[in-house]
This record gives C-alpha cells, sequence and structure tokens, in this order.
C-alpha cells in the first residue's frame, strides 16, 4: 500500500486565565486548567491528492474562520482548501475565538488576540502532520456504544408540551423523542516506523463538564486512555448530536458516582467527563485488534453550497425578544420569569429573533463529501439531530459513512421536522427554518453520490 500515506500532529491551543469561556447563556471566565485544549492534525495523501482532516478543542468555528485557516494551510503546505476538514469538538469548557456584542474591551482583546494564536496552532499542526506523511494502511469497524453515556435529551412531557433537559426524576416526563444512533465509529491508520492513528467518530454532545475549568471535555480522556493504552495517537470527530446528551433523567445511585446535578439539569463534573472519554475508549478497544484492513487507490472531495431559508421572527414578537435580550445581556436573567433550561430557551429564542429582524431570507451552508476508499465522511457545519447523520448513512455505495458535525462552520442547531413541530430549546432557538433536516440529508445523499461518479 505504498501509494498511501499518512501524517499526523499535535498541538496545544490553552488560552490565557480570565478569558471568557463559551457554551452557555452565563458569563465564565477561565480560571485554571483541567485538562489541555488540542489540534489534531491528520494528512492523507493517496496518488497525486492529499487531504487534511483537523480536530480542534473548540465549541466551534464560524465559517470566516475556517476560511483564514484553510487559506493559511493552503498557502503553506499546497493543500487545497476544499479538502480540508475543520472538525470542532463542541467542548463547552473551552474559550471564544469570536467577541460577542456585551464582550468589554478587554474581553474583547483576549479573544481576538486568542483566536489569532489558535489558528497559527492549527495551521502548524497541519503543516507538521504534511511533513510527518509515511507509508501506510488503513482499516475501519464499528462498535455499539457503551450503555449509560447517551441519551435523547428532548422529552416529550406529560402535559403535552416538549422540554429540552428536563429536570432529573421529574414526573411530568413522559418519554424521549428520537432515537439514539449507538454506531462509534473507528478508523484505524497503521503508519511504516510511527505511531498508528486512531480516529473516533460518534454523535454525543461534549458537555459533561461545566464550571470554569478549561477542559476538552470528555474527549481529553478518549484520547489520554486509548493513546495509553495502545500507544497510538487518536483524535474525535463527533457525529450527529444536536439532540443527545450524556444525561440519564431517571438515574439510579450508580449513574450519580462522581457526578453532580448543574444548573441546567444536566449530569456534570470532571468525573462524568472521565466516564463517559473512558466508556468511549472501552469501546474502541473491543474492535482495535480486528479492524477490517483495505486498499485506499485514491482519495476525492467534492463540496456543495446549500441555501437553507431563514428562521425570521413575527413581527408581534420582536418586542418581548428584544426585551428578555436587554435584560440578559444587563445581567438580570432573575426577571425573566423561567428557570433552568426553559430561561435559556427563551434567552436563547430571544437572541435569536433580535439577530435575524432584519434578516437574511437564507443562508448558504457548505458540505463537503471526501471518500478514502471504501469510506467517507460527509461535513455539516453545525449541530444535526441524530436522525439527520442516520438518513446520511444510508447512502449507498460505502462500506462506512462517517457525519462530521460542527466541520467547516458553526450554524447552529439543525433540528428535524417534529422538533418544529413540538417546540423546545433546539427548534426556537435555531436560525433555520423547518425542513433544514430535509435539505441537508438530500444534500449529503448527493454529494456521496456524485463523489462515486468521479
Amino acid at each position: 500500500m505504498a501509494n498511501f500515506k499518512v501524517g499526523y500532529a499535535k498541538t496545544n491551543i490553552n488560552p490565557p486565565l480570565e478569558i471568557a469561556i463559551s457554551g452557555y447563556y452565563v458569563p465564565r471566565y477561565a480560571k485554571g486548567f483541567l485538562n489541555d485544549l488540542e489540534v489534531g492534525a491528520l494528512t492523507l495523501k493517496a496518488g497525486e491528492k492529499t487531504a487534511i482532516i483537523i480536530a480542534v478543542d473548540s465549541l466551534g468555528i464560524n465559517i470566516d474562520y475556517v476560511n483564514k485557516i484553510t487559506e493559511a494551510i493552503e498557502e503553506k503546505t499546497g493543500v487545497l482548501k476544499n479538502d480540508i476538514l475543520v472538525c470542532a469538538s463542541h467542548t463547552h469548557t473551552g474559550p471564544y475565538n469570536v467577541p460577542g456584542e456585551t464582550s468589554t474591551d478587554t474581553q474583547a482583546k483576549l479573544i481576538n488576540d486568542y483566536a489569532e494564536f489558535m489558528c497559527a496552532r492549527i495551521v502548524d499542526a497541519a503543516v507538521l502532520s504534511v511533513n510527518d506523511l509515511k507509508d501506510a494502511k488503513m482499516g475501519y469497524s464499528v462498535v455499539k456504544a457503551p450503555d449509560r453515556i447517551a441519551y435523547i435529551r428532548r422529552y416529550k412531557m406529560k402535559d403535552g408540551t416538549t422540554m429540552t433537559c428536563p429536570p432529573i426524576n421529574d414526573p411530568n416526563i413522559d418519554h424521549p423523542i428520537g432515537e439514539l444512533d449507538q454506531r462509534i465509529n473507528v478508523v484505524r491508520f497503521d503508519r511504516v516506523g510511527a505511531r498508528s492513528i486512531a480516529l473516533v467518530n460518534y454523535g454525543i454532545h461534549s458537555d459533561t463538564i461545566g464550571g470554569e475549568l478549561v477542559s476538552a471535555d470528555f474527549e481529553a480522556w478518549m484520547r489520554k486512555t486509548l493513546d495509553a493504552s495502545l500507544d497510538i495517537d487518536s483524535l474525535f470527530v463527533c457525529g450527529a448530536q444536536g439532540d443527545v446528551g450524556s444525561t440519564h433523567v431517571y438515574p439510579t445511585d450508580s449513574d450519580m458516582n462522581d457526578t453532580e446535578i448543574s444548573f441546567d439539569n444536566e449530569m456534570k463534573s470532571p468525573g462524568m467527563a472521565r466516564f463517559v472519554g473512558r466508556a468511549i475508549a472501552g469501546a474502541v478497544l473491543q474492535v482495535w485488534d480486528k479492524v477490517q484492513y483495505t486498499e485506499v487507490p485514491e482519495i476525492r472531495t467534492v463540496k456543495k453550497i446549500v441555501p437553507i431559508a431563514a428562521n425570521l421572527p413575527k413581527p408581534e414578537d420582536l418586542p418581548r425578544a428584544h426585551e428578555y435580550k436587554k435584560l440578559h445581556d444587563a445581567g438580570r436573567d432573575d426577571l425573566i420569569p423561567y428557570t433552568a433550561m426553559e430561561l435559556t430557551t427563551v434567552v436563547a429564542e430571544a437572541c435569536r429573533m433580535c439577530a435575524l429582524e432584519n434578516g437574511p431570507e437564507n443562508f448558504m451552508l457548505p458540505m463537503t463529501a471526501m471518500n478514502i476508499g471504501p469510506i467517507a465522511f460527509v461535513s455539516i457545519p453545525g449541530e444535526p439531530f441524530t436522525d439527520i447523520g442516520m438518513k446520511i448513512k444510508e447512502a449507498p455505495g460505502f462500506e462506512l459513512i462517517l457525519p462530521c458535525a460542527l466541520t467547516n462552520g458553526n450554524f447552529g442547531y439543525f433540528p428535524v421536522q417534529s422538533a418544529y413541530d413540538e417546540g423546545g430549546y433546539e427548534a426556537r432557538s435555531t436560525r433555520y427554518r423547518a425542513g433544514v433536516a430535509e435539505s441537508l440529508i438530500n444534500a449529503g445523499k448527493e454529494l456521496l453520490a456524485q463523489i462515486k461518479k468521479q
């Protein structure tokens, strides 16, 4: 398989203390470090084609920032920007990389300086991985995720309402809405004279810690466990996870080991992140030695821009939206008549309405399919519900399809049609009208069909 070469590199992207931490609608500032934030860059070369997959410990990377990163990588390495996937992990304990409307001058400088640093470190990782190319072979497998690490987080309540992350043991809970995709995708790269590499893909929210200590969330424990157990390097690329969390709404005593209930009704702690990361690593260990090896005669990529209609506010809803946003921006959430996840929902909805008061009518979402031998990656620039990933995986002609969420952009939630009918945090906060899921599914399948014809 001398035609196929693989390179890998890792860089550190820890931020300065006191920088604002992203992920919630409450202010948090970095007080210390639970573990390192990192970038893992995987370069793949077959024949004349070279592609790069980059995993970044970040809540999300917007499209302008992605373009800046990929243009710099293309300039330094010659790898075309359309052949680069930049995948954010979606950790909720990492810093902002774009200042917000209410950021102070001090915070705006911290964030802008960090964004420049992070961009440079991502580019460094890509350059180093290109320089590290070695003859390799690829294998792949799928393994069922362990119990107790993932749950659909949207619930139909007995009173007929829909709620994201309802309170633990709430007697009003009736049933979860949706179906988990419990398939963990594992891709193994064995390199001549160098450590093997594991790429792990699974749909689950990287939000198991909370607090004000910087952390890569469960991914840090997964990587640490796999790397130490197998003497390899590993990276995680999140799958369709928009409606999937790690909280069991009817926990047993052992479910609460080393964890606690957060302000938004979820099970969060360093112990929870450790449990999820180790459990995923354990699943990978089950299949590591029994992957299906395959030839990689070539690498192909194809890109598509998908127009999506905006979820514009109704004029009659704007006065209250402006009122709630004004209170939230002033730090007076106590004057908004909701608590816990319901408060988060109405604040997020208000921010969405205010942001879209003057349009745009449509958003243009980039999607990329990357074909490596019998497997394919499909990038989705935001947080797709799990059903979107499951439907894309139904496309014929591939042994393994890996939906990659928060890749080459961070455009927010992509709910399925039923979520709009039922309500809940994701559907009320999303910037896209109902039908976005179907558009992304169709686009993903079209990309996969197109790449097969190349």
